[in-house]
């Protein structure tokens, strides 16, 4: 029977999805499915959570991979903890040996803007503190749909194929030949419902699940990233990646019509999100029109003005972030917004791509895990041997001298991935998360707002049309937003631009668990999105 999974001639309505024992929310249902079996081994939901988020490096390897960067949010035993697992630059990438070769931009594509990976020790960190099963149970899917093969999900072929356009176009050097031996061995990429399989990437999975990480990191992963790098003039070393260390961090957070919504400090870009919430908390919200959208769009705009100028590197900022978090700040900005757009400093924000997920166990203990590789499949590079596909996530640093987010040596750059949850008078409500580089913190105002403000259903909060600032005035819409609405942005002086294709306004995860312990979910339609309950 042949058919076109990318047409569909009628419109369809997910529900949102109701379980008591266990739930996992993401964009791949393979990978879904990984976590909802390692809950149903004994796993908790950190368990499910490194099997979801190792079997994604597999089955959409288009935005995620060994070679990228994780952050988690994780509730159990009744707390809040936050996982930092960004890793650092090399510690000879220096402005000098940018200037030396002629850069006055960092490259997408080759060694300048690879750093440390950070994935498989936020794997490792997480099981260690809190899985309740082996690292190399959690991994073991992954490590199977590497091996034995898996068929390639709609969305994540046609990003596939836009990559191995792109990239026959632009990986010109020797040291890309990698990629394209790893990712498109036929001579392109694999279309939908076409099975495919990496005998190299089961192999590292299985190194980093027998060692906690420390191959990666020390052993022998690590001497062939080393090997790779020097190859090819790289700064990357194996002593950078011995220095690498999971960070555990406090979660900060801004009170929003009587709920608590969390976000990860810097070098994460969730302090955005929060300064926007912070903003429009001071509004009265009555109708979810036009007038509602612009207050939207221009605290979108300020916070992302705030957080661009001061986000980095923690030992690198000039203030603390929660002074930007405060009531007072946020009546500061308030003030500005006015009737007609206004021109922000940032300039144009670069499209990225990232991987969500939430789960969630019968026991109360809930995950908010986000994972990328930064513009899909990152750098360009995958080390030899090994089907590492290394991020590019370099490109987060600012060249402007003096910014504390300046590029420079053993430092994490500003990082887009960022995972949210909310709690509600100390006990959690759940975690969301809205993937794709900067369009994350815009996404997770509005998924919030749609939750919180106008009590829409989880799957309807991710469902609804959404808008997107670019630069300036610029704002894309997705084509199912009101047109009666575009006109009158456009009469505040928004310069608006119908969006054809969606792929670029986030794709959304929400578990929420209820007074009585029953979970509710909803996922994403913008992906392949699936949820998988227990």
């Amino acid at each position: 029977m042949k058919f076109d999974p990318d047409f569909y001639q009628f419109n369809s309505r997910r529900n949102v999805v109701y379980a008591r024992n266990g739930m996992i929310a993401t964009s791949q249902p393979l990978a879904a499915q990984a976590g909802l079996d390692i809950l149903k081994k004994g796993g908790n939901a950190v368990d499910a959570a490194i099997a979801t988020a190792a079997a994604l490096t597999v089955v959409e390897p288009t935005s995620n991979g060994i070679g990228g960067d994780n952050f988690a949010i994780v509730w159990i035993n009744g707390r809040l903890h936050g996982m930092n697992s960004c890793g650092r630059s090399p510690k000879t990438l220096t402005r000098e040996k940018l200037d030396q070769n002629g850069l006055s931009t960092l490259p997408k594509h080759g060694f300048i803007p690879v750093t440390v990976p950070g994935a498989p020790g936020g794997w490792a960190a997480l099981s260690e503190r809190f899985g309740n099963l082996s690292l190399f149970e959690a991994l073991e899917p992954a490590i199977s749909y590497a091996r034995d093969g898996y068929p390639v999900s709609p969305v994540v072929a046609r990003n596939w194929k836009k990559a191995f356009d792109s990239y026959t176009g632009l990986l010109k050097g020797e040291e890309f030949k990698h990629w394209f031996e790893t990712f498109a061995p036929n001579g392109k990429a694999p279309e939908a419902g076409e099975k495919f399989r990496s005998e190299d990437h089961a192999r590292t999975l299985e190194k980093i699940a027998n060692t906690s990480a420390r191959d990666f990191y020390e052993g022998e992963i690590a001497g062939k990233i080393d090997e790779y790098s020097r190859k090819y003039n790289g700064l990357i070393r194996k002593e950078d990646m011995a220095a690498f260390k999971a960070e555990w961090v406090e979660p900060i957070s801004v009170g929003y019509r009587g709920y608590d919504i969390w976000e990860l400090p810097p070098n994460n870009q969730g302090a955005i999100a929060l300064m926007a919430l912070n903003i429009m908390k001071g509004f009265e919200l009555e109708t979810r029109d036009s007038a509602f959208f612009h207050k939207q769009v221009e605290a979108l705009k300020l916070a992302f003005s705030d957080g661009l100028a001061e986000i980095a590197d923690p030992m690198h900022m000039r203030s603390d972030i929660k002074n930007y978090l405060s009531d007072e700040y946020a009546k500061i900005r308030r003030k500005l917004i006015t009737e007609k757009a206004i021109m922000p400093k940032p300039g144009k924000l670069p499209p990225g791509g990232t991987v969500y997920l939430a789960t969630a166990d019968g026991e109360g203990n809930m995950v908010s895990m986000i994972q990328s590789n930064y513009m899909g499949f990152g750098s360009g590079l995958v080390v030899p041997g090994t089907g590492i596909a290394l991020h590019n996530r370099g490109l987060g640093f600012s060249m402007e001298k003096g910014h504390p987010n300046e590029v420079g040596p053993s430092k994490k750059p500003y990082h887009t991935i960022i995972p949210g949850f909310v709690t509600k008078g100390g006990k959690a409500v759940g975690p969301f998360g809205v993937m794709g580089a900067y369009m994350q913190p815009q996404g997770h105002l509005q998924v919030l707002m749609n939750s919180i403000d106008w009590h829409m259903n989880p799957q309807d909060a991710l469902d609804a049309p959404r808008w997107q600032w670019v630069e300036g005035k610029k704002l894309l819409v997705e084509d199912t937003f009101p047109e009666e609405m575009v006109s009158d942005l456009i009469s505040r002086g928004h310069e608006i631009e119908i969006a054809k294709d969606n792929s670029t306004f986030g794709r959304g995860e929400i578990i929420w668990r209820n007074d009585s312990g029953v979970l509710c979910g909803g996922t994403e339609m913008r992906a392949d999105g699936c949820i998988a309950a227990w």
